[in-house]
């Protein structure tokens, strides 16, 4: 009931606004024509109509002919704005009237300063598409303020969270996280942590990149996600501190200082953000295996200090040339208790036979340290060529106390079983790559190469608790080793003419991996390789129709290869019922993606794609005999992934902003595992924000988002969900504070079913998300920092399968 109210509350709130949008413009054209102080024509010129006090109403920039033109603005008085590089800047006062107001021949004069000195006034759109990417402006957006990076990425268009927090994109999971080029470290919860912990004002722009061209790793079956952090513009040093502090049913708090700093041959870069505090959470299973009835219900607190540290520095060896490193840091110290309690039911008679209850205990602390060096040189001929020389690793250390006591529906203890385990992880990743481009023809080649090394150890210490004594089972312990090369090249051409753009690759991958399983018993042993060679083809594009409307094709294959965790063949026991194992055998998944995109205005932008996903691979819960059940990731299905995705950014009135993502998609999975059962599902959502300006510098934001009945992890068939948020911000100086509400209706748990062979699933879960947080930001410094370069490191595909 609550997500329909939620779903009827934003859809109303949403229409409600293109009707008002609608009903607000006036039948009003302002047009001119721009041309050089030789009266030859200047097309690409930005085009300002600001109101008298400054502020910005609309932004357009002339055609090839130098014509520009303004639709639907209110009859006032405004100030127009011409600027062009190497230009200086022609403004003028004008009185609009009723129908077509052309403002003639508009001159501009070669600028006596030097080029380094012009200042470009235009303003980036929210959302720009570009031949191979969507690029979400977030330091432009309004009522960005006080979000963290996973709540920034709900806002992006073709972008949704499901209920675990994973990240999908066009219908698809598999995504990858890059960090100003370079791919993150981290996966799962510990990825979950630290984009908790970016406040949304360190962060420039999100870069969706759906078909990523041949430069890129083939890694990511849904394309790569990168956030872009901020460096501003100008010679000097400036910085901002902020923290928010969340209240639910625990305190919890995000905390960051980012500093940069531009001198004459220097860059100087660097942040450090965090979170901590406590979270609550509940999962009930409802499991019907055989001839029994487990009823799991489940009541967890989960406590973590996440920091993260990055630091970087540019020098600037020539005018084409430049030399520079980046070293981040991300620790994450985590405890969780949990108290589960499973009646076990005979299913023929619904007498509760016994009941298992198990407070279990867990302790995860990891580091994760990535170091760059790289070498960037570019020419004014078109002329590049870069090298980068990256070492990662990924250090982790958990335990897990495991007490099992089955007892009589009165009470009584029948027996115990309690059990300890330590399971260190470590990870070190060796990269290189090179890449060098030149202009041939009309266009521009790039080829490159790129060499990476992984090197895992996982061992899994499985202890009997006997008279509070930890007793190491030899017989449930072992070690998992897994090394791993690849080996690429690449070659892509773009050129264009007119309107048109265009861009091809191909990328060839050759991977050689082996794992080696090493356990007291030697019949477990176990040795696995692998040699293989994919060839990865991309292709894009771009039509310029006219000024406001633009066009895109593209075409990507990728290839999504297991964490390297889920290759580790032994049992990782849950509790005293449930056990996860991997699965040595494990095939990568390969996709084929399509998409066409179209954008009207730089803002209103819609895209339909289309996937096909070979040997689609997911988590699946597997029976073992009558009572234990085993998570296990198997190759189980072919998915196709039907996707539309509309997203405007627009502005109602000078009072009114408002912002929708909408999506529709269909997934449909055809079993290759016969125990899999076929399954396909229509998925329709949106996120949608109204951001109202009030006196006094006060804003109100009434935002939320919903999601229709989907399909989670290839196997849960969930139900429908969403969440209405509200906030007050204001700015006052150097200062800016917000108040947001979140999950007013508490909407957010979700509710799910999932089948494998016999075996049958039906559960829901949450976490404190009905919650409020307090925010608070102070800037200091010049308010003109010129920006630092970023680089794209070759721990690229690498970083992203450590897993959580």
């Amino acid at each position: 009931m609550y997500a329909n109210t939620t779903f009827c509350t934003l859809l109303c709130c949403l229409l409600f606004s293109l009707c008002v949008k609608s009903q607000t413009s006036e039948t009003t054209v302002l047009t001119g024509k721009i041309v050089s102080e030789n009266n030859e024509t200047l097309p690409f010129v930005n085009v300002l109509l600001n109101s008298l006090e400054g502020e910005l109403i609309k932004a357009t920039i002339s055609n090839e002919s130098g014509i520009f033109t303004i639709k639907d603005i209110e009859l006032k008085t405004y100030s127009l704005k011409i600027s062009f590089v190497g230009y200086t800047t022609l403004s003028r006062e004008i009185t609009l009237k009723k129908g077509n107001n052309d403002v003639g021949t508009l001159q501009l004069q070669v600028s006596a300063e030097s080029l380094e000195a012009v200042t470009v006034v235009a303003e980036k759109p929210i959302i720009q598409v570009e031949p191979d990417k969507t690029v979400f402006n977030v330091s432009n957006a309004v009522g960005s303020a006080g979000n963290n990076g996973l709540e920034l990425l709900r806002k992006a268009p073709g972008v949704r969270l499901d209920n675990d927090n994973n990240i999908i994109v066009e219908g698809k999971n598999g995504v990858l996280i890059y960090i100003d080029g370079r791919q993150s470290f981290l996966a799962g919860d510990d990825l979950t942590s630290f984009l908790q912990s970016l406040q949304a004002d360190t962060i420039e722009s999100i870069e969706i990149i759906t078909q990523p061209s041949s430069k890129y790793d083939a890694a990511g079956n849904a394309g790569i996600i990168n956030i872009k952090l901020k460096r501003e513009k100008g010679l000097g040093t400036r910085g901002s501190i902020s923290s928010t502090v969340t209240v639910g049913d625990y305190l919890r708090s995000n905390n960051s200082v980012s500093v940069n700093s531009r001198f004459k041959k220097w860059t100087f870069f660097g942040s450090y953000s965090n979170f901590f505090g406590r979270t609550t959470g509940f999962i009930d299973l409802f499991r019907t295996q055989g001839t029994k009835i487990f009823d799991a219900q489940t009541d967890s607190e989960n406590e973590s200090f996440a920091n993260n540290f990055r630091t970087g520095a540019d020098y600037y060896l020539s005018k084409n040339s430049v030399l520079g490193t980046v070293v981040t840091i991300n620790i994450n110290d985590a405890e969780s208790t949990s108290n589960t309690v499973t009646p076990i039911i005979d299913r023929n008679t619904s007498v509760v036979d016994s009941i298992l209850r198990a407070p279990n205990s867990s302790e995860n602390n990891s580091i994760n340290l990535n170091a760059n060096i790289n070498y960037r040189y570019k020419d004014t001929l078109g002329t590049s060529f870069s090298v980068d020389l990256d070492y990662g690793r990924y250090t982790r250390e958990r335990f897990n106390n495991q007490p099992n006591f089955y007892t009589t529906p009165d009470g009584d203890i029948l027996n115990a079983n309690i059990t300890y385990q330590e399971t260190p992880i470590d990870i070190d990743i060796y990269a290189g790559k090179i890449d060098y481009g030149q202009k041939i023809g009309k266009g521009s080649f790039e080829t490159g190469g790129k060499v990476s090394k992984v090197v895992t150890d996982n061992t899994f210490n499985f202890f009997d608790v006997i008279n509070g004594e930890n007793v190491l089972n030899m017989n449930r312990s072992n070690r998992f080793e897994y090394d791993e090369k690849i080996y690429a090249l690449y070659a892509k051409y773009n050129f264009g003419f007119d309107k048109w753009k265009f861009q091809a690759g191909l990328r060839m991958e050759s991977t050689d991996s082996q794992g080696r399983l090493t356990a007291e018993n030697a019949a477990q042993n176990q040795v696995v390789s692998r040699k293989y060679t994919d060839f990865f083809p991309s292709a894009g594009v771009t039509y310029q129709a006219n000024p406001i409307n633009s066009f895109a094709l593209s075409y990507s294959r990728r290839i999504q290869r297991p964490n390297y965790q889920i290759l580790n063949p032994f049992e990782f026991q849950l509790d005293e019922l449930s056990f996860s194992r991997g699965n040595p055998f494990l095939q990568p998944q390969y996709t084929d993606n399509f998409k066409i995109s179209h954008t009207y205005k730089y803002t209103l932008t819609t895209s339909v794609s289309y996937s096909y996903v070979s040997d689609f691979f997911a988590q699946v819960t597997e029976a073992e005999g009558e009572n234990r059940n085993f998570l296990n990731t198997r190759n189980v299905a072919d998915q196709e992934v039907y996707n539309l995705s509309i997203s405007y950014p627009f502005k109602i009135n000078d009072w009114w902003r408002a912002y929708a993502n909408v999506y529709g998609s269909y997934n449909k999975y055809t079993a290759t595992n016969e125990a899999f059962i076929s399954i396909d599902q229509e998925t329709f959502g949106f996120y949608a924000q109204n951001t109202f300006s009030l006196p006094k510098d006060i804003k109100l934001e009434v935002s939320g988002w919903y999601s229709s009945p989907s399909i989670w992890g290839g196997t849960y068939e969930t139900q429908s969900l969403g969440s209405l948020n509200i906030a007050v911000q204001k700015s006052w100086g150097n200062w800016t504070g917000k108040i947001t509400m979140n999950d007013v209706l508490y909407t957010i748990p979700w509710q799910g079913s999932t089948q494998f062979g016999d075996l049958r699933i039906d559960g829901r879960g949450g976490s404190d998300s009905r919650n409020i947080n307090f925010y608070l930001r102070y800037s200091f410094g010049n308010s003109d920092v010129k920006k630092a370069q970023q680089r794209d490191g070759s721990l690229e595909d690498e970083k992203g399968r450590i897993g959580g």
